[in-house]
């Protein structure tokens, strides 16, 4: 549904003066989620670590003109955008979606739960999605946030919605109730998450029940909640138990090797399911699933076939290799007693007889009282004979004496000083990382996978501000620059790189594949990010880190469209790849029609660009397929634009094109290479800095007699008595085996010493004869300011681009600023 803005402000009783007209369809509260600016209401919301309204001047740039915003904001800075001043922006955005749910009447299952809502919501939505068209909560979208994003989603064409609420402390129910207003309720369990929020159980209990004060049915588990029916209620209260005092009686439950048979009575009648999976969580979760099936009038031969189907939700621990041929599990998403079990289980099953190693944070939400809750980790540790703790917390410091069964152990009060006063050696293990997010152990599991390496790469960030203010000023005032960071920058280390474009404010960001935008957003950054390469493998990471695929062929449309069915994602931004002559990857002009009727048909992606992929536009002998593709692009996007009825970012240009083709910079152009300091088309209208140096040391020198040979199969032979350098880089470091033998040189006491004999693995050598005064430890240039690394691509016969990008990442990266 659209609101125009005056609506909205009516809605949520807002105070301000509307600037100009405008039509709402969707709503923000993170800056780097925008997609339609014009369209879109950004609420400034505050928490403890941010302030939405420090982020109103970047939104507002990124073409955001609607605002809702506290009272004591000052919008004068912004006299183009609406803003609508109320108490509490969160409030507005819970009172804005109240709204909207109440202009639907269709069954909306509400389920809450201390564990098992989003696993029942997922399984629910693979049970009832052939009957239904459901809307449902994204991923885990449960909080004062997450429900009212998740209840806006509804339109018209649904007719059943399912959406999870959680909730930490008393009071907060109540308010995610007149949101999801249920008409059906799934109460999962009680556990121990969250107790602190609470004065005891029973408060607990009562305050999850009021998510289904006006409610028509509920279902829950009979253990937690047969004290609850004791009360008056207005809704239909029915549980599922073993005892009979249950309306759902679980008689039996037979675990076979791959299923287990669950058999119920139910209205007089003994029924049997099975169901896919052994474990009791998922026996729970799909038992709940089932009498909710069974009190909605499916028969049991229906409920069967569609249980076989049922899929597992992906846990999500990441495995991952460590250094020194260590296993890392990083499993820091929560952190309590129930999850730290399940990480210990993974844990033992992956590493067999391997030493087990546990990094593990104080357990912030656990109810229990500290010693009671730290000898249940310490037998739970015990258990799994796990043979090093590391403690971090002062929590776990405090009672490192209940630990003294572990074979090592060492505690430490912050991930700071763990870093810090580190002297751990990891080798030969697997190591699981478990901690609550304040502790922000991500930066432990960087630590672990880093590489170190003498021979380093040092990128001159200076440099790299200059060359993309040359490219900048020959661009018009409303063109967007999208910067290309895949291939680990070119080289050059993506995460320090993105950083310094993000703060000169370029538009974009693109990688070549999901693990480098994962790795760019988990150094903090926010710009958006186009992942040219996305394949099944890396669809969970899409949408988890906020990235933006290519779609270049039918195959990969429907696979990522039936996968953001599976997760109940409609208007998911991607870009379009033409192809227009590189025939590499893209759709052809003439299946462009085709794509923008699926697109009109489907709406679970949105386009935010088109693009395409110049093949010459460095050479001026090809200017004419240049002219040629471009005309063919303008083509496709105009049938894109004429099938969806809206316009988007259009782009061809690359670095050389930027220069030599500035009639077709479009809405936005692609800077890559030249941003690192090579001109591709070799022109004298840009003057770039040398950004990337590959540097290293003489390990050692020798002299070499007259005729005697150097290095592998005696390929190099002095003619004269000669001193020989030995250099601490190699082929797998990326210094070529073609530079072998005289082809390639390398730079010290401003001369070139020629490579002699084969290139090794980890060293070179070189004839450092007729230089004088080197001495071991010097520093050597392998390319850089001095010795460009357009020469060594010409040395080995190929471009600059391979040169940079074979550059190993065990090259350690220093960056500099002058």
């Amino acid at each position: 549904m659209i609101y125009p803005v005056q609506n909205i402000k009516s809605i949520i009783s807002a105070s301000g003066t509307i600037v100009h007209d405008a039509s709402i369809e969707y709503l923000l509260v993170d800056s780097r989620k925008i997609v339609f600016p014009d369209s879109s209401l950004f609420f400034a919301l505050t928490s403890s670590r941010r302030d939405g309204h420090d982020f109103i001047e970047e939104v507002h740039e990124r073409g955001i003109r609607n605002f809702v915003v506290r009272e004591d904001f000052d919008a004068s800075l912004f006299p183009d955008a609406n803003f609508l001043f109320v108490d509490d922006p969160l409030d507005a955005l819970q009172q804005l979606a109240a709204h909207h749910r109440s202009q639907f009447n269709i069954p909306v299952i509400g389920i809450t739960g201390s564990n098992g809502k989003t696993i029942v919501k997922e399984w629910l939505y693979q049970l009832l999605s052939p009957d239904y068209n459901i809307v449902r909560s994204p991923r885990s979208y449960n909080s004062q946030i997450g429900v009212p994003l998740s209840v806006w989603q509804m339109d018209a064409q649904h007719t059943l919605g399912i959406f999870e609420a959680g909730i930490s402390e008393v009071g907060e129910m109540q308010e995610l109730e007149k949101v999801i207003q249920p008409t059906i309720g799934l109460f999962t369990n009680i556990g121990d998450a969250h107790n602190e929020g609470f004065v005891d159980y029973a408060q607990k209990v009562a305050e999850k029940m009021q998510l289904f004060a006006h409610a028509q049915t509920l279902i829950g588990k009979g253990k937690d909640l047969l004290p609850q029916k004791l009360l008056k209620h207005a809704f239909q209260f029915e549980t599922w138990g073993f005892s009979f005092e249950n309306e759902f009686v679980v008689t039996a439950v037979n675990a076979a090797e791959k299923q287990s048979s669950v058999h119920i009575q139910y209205q007089s009648q003994e029924l049997v399911f099975n169901v896919p999976f052994i474990d009791n969580a998922s026996i729970e979760n799909a038992t709940t699933c089932t009498c909710l099936m069974l009190k909605l009038g499916y028969n049991s031969s229906i409920i069967n076939g569609r249980i076989a189907l049922l899929e597992p939700v992906e846990m999500r621990m990441q495995l991952k290799k460590g250094i020194n041929n260590c296993t890392l599990l990083n499993d820091s998403y929560s952190n309590d007693i129930s999850s730290l079990s399940i990480a210990l289980d993974y844990l033992k099953q992956q590493s067999g007889n391997q030493p087990t190693t546990v990094i593990l944070s104080d357990i912030l939400q656990s109810g229990l009282q500290e010693k009671d809750l730290y000898t249940q980790v310490a037998q739970e540790l015990q258990q799994r004979k796990v043979t090093k703790l590391i403690g971090i917390g002062e929590q776990l410091g405090s009672h490192q004496t209940l630990f003294k069964e572990i074979p090592s152990t060492a505690f430490y009060t912050t991930t700071e000083s763990f870093l810090l006063q580190n002297s751990h050696s990891f080798k030969d293990e697997f190591v699981l990382l478990k901690g609550a997010r304040t502790f922000a152990f991500e930066r432990i599991s960087h630590w672990l996978e880093q590489k170190v390496h003498q021979t380093v790469m040092e990128i001159n960030l200076t440099a790299m501000v200059h060359n993309l203010k040359q490219y900048q000023q020959q661009l018009r005032p409303a063109t967007k620059l999208m910067a290309m960071v895949k291939a680990f920058s070119y080289g050059s280390g993506s995460a320090e790189v993105a950083r310094l474009l993000q703060f000169h404010k370029v538009d974009y960001l693109a990688v070549a594949y999901a693990d480098e935008g994962i790795e760019l957003r988990m150094a903090g950054i926010s710009l958006p990010i186009m992942v040219m390469n996305a394949d099944d493998a890396g669809f969970d990471a899409l949408l988890e880190y906020n990235l933006e695929p290519e779609i270049y062929s039918f195959n990969i449309y429907h696979a990522f469209h039936q996968y953001l069915l599976l997760q109940g994602i409609a208007q998911f931004p991607v870009h379009i790849k033409l192809n227009t002559g590189m025939n590499r990857l893209g759709f052809d002009i003439d299946e462009v029609n085709g794509l923008g009727q699926l697109l009109v048909q489907n709406s679970s992606m949105v386009i935010k660009s088109v693009f395409s992929h110049l093949t010459s536009s460095e050479a001026a002998e090809h200017d004419g397929f240049t002219q040629q593709q471009a005309k063919l692009f303008e083509q496709g996007c105009t049938i894109l634009e004429n099938t969806l009825g809206y316009s988007f970012i259009k782009h061809i240009a690359n670095t050389a094109a930027i220069f030599r083709h500035p009639n077709f910079q479009y809405d936005m152009v692609r800077l890559g290479i030249g941003l690192y300091g090579v001109d591709s088309a070799n022109g004298k209208e840009v003057h770039l800095e040398t950004v990337a140096t590959l540097k290293s040391t003489v390990a050692q020198i020798r002299t070499v007699k007259a005729n005697d040979s150097i290095g592998y199969n005696r390929k190099g032979t002095v003619l004269v008595d000669s001193k020989i350098a030995t250099i601490r880089i190699g082929y797998a470091d990326g210094f070529s085996r073609k530079l072998s033998n005289g082809i390639g040189s390398i730079y010290l006491q401003g001369q070139l010493a020629p490579v002699i004999g084969n290139v090794c693995m980890d060293m070179v050598m070189i004839d450092i004869t007729n230089i004088p005064n080197v001495q071991e430890g010097d520093e050597v240039e392998i390319f850089g300011r001095h010795l460009p690394v357009q020469q060594m691509a010409e040395w080995c016969g190929t471009i600059s681009y391979e040169i940079m990008t074979s550059v190993s990442t065990r090259v350690k990266r220093v960056y500099v600023e002058e």
